[in-house]
């Protein structure tokens, strides 16, 4: 796991300074949560998953408002039935994401050296012919849809905001870094949803060790 340094938490307060200042002189430009409702979430709606054969305080950490995600390239899935693999991640419930528009929103920090592996995504309920309607990887230093389309070239080592827009009714996703729009796309319809972010590692130019850090996570809607 890598040091909770000074630095970033000096970028984190002079991005929160920065973007608060940006609304309230902009009158909500360049805001992606404006016209939306936030949702009311409770501790238990932090449901955290992490590797099955470590203790969860060796792979997560809630300090000071920031939950700190970190799985090794050679651990076990989160529990003894599944084949999928290694992750340290909070699976975020408590509504009923079914119908309307639901955005994600929160502050994220990904350490230099961390590659391969997702760090936020939208997941179908269990049971759907597709598991994800939207995941964002990390590979080299560059924040991307799946492997593929560019989001963010340098999210390194840096507090960003992260926003993800999900239209359920038109099937259409929305990516925002720090309140500008980087990416938009269709997705595959489902019935219902739910929201995941920390370290989920993928299939290739995986890193030994995996890191990612959120805080101020918060969830939108509007109908």
């Amino acid at each position: 796991m890598a040091s909770l340094s000074s630095s970033p938490w000096l970028h984190l307060l002079l991005l929160l300074v920065a973007m608060g200042g940006t609304f309230a002189a902009a009158g909500g430009s360049g805001n992606p949560t404006a016209g939306f409702q936030k949702v009311q979430l409770a501790d238990g709606d932090f449901q955290v998953q992490s590797p099955y054969n470590v203790p969860e305080s060796q792979r997560f950490q809630y300090r000071n408002g920031v939950r700190t995600f970190w799985v090794h390239r050679n651990d076990k899935p989160f529990n003894t039935v599944t084949h999928t693999n290694p992750r340290s991640e909070v699976k975020l419930r408590g509504h009923d994401y079914s119908s309307g528009v639901w955005q994600f929103e929160g502050y994220g920090y990904v350490p230099s050296g961390t590659s391969g592996v997702s760090v936020m995504q939208i997941h179908n309920e269990e049971g759907a012919a597709h598991s994800t309607v939207l995941m964002l990887h990390v590979y080299d230093g560059v924040l991307r849809f799946y492997s593929g389309a560019a989001i963010e070239p340098d999210i390194y080592d840096r507090w960003f905001r992260l926003n993800v827009m999900h239209d359920v009714g038109a099937s259409t996703v929305a990516v925002y870094v720090d309140g500008e729009r980087k990416f938009s796309t269709s997705v595959t319809p489902s019935e219902s949803y739910y929201f995941k972010f920390g370290v989920y590692m993928q299939h290739h130019d995986q890193s030994s060790c995996m890191e990612s850090r959120w805080t101020n996570v918060t969830l939108y809607t509007k109908h």
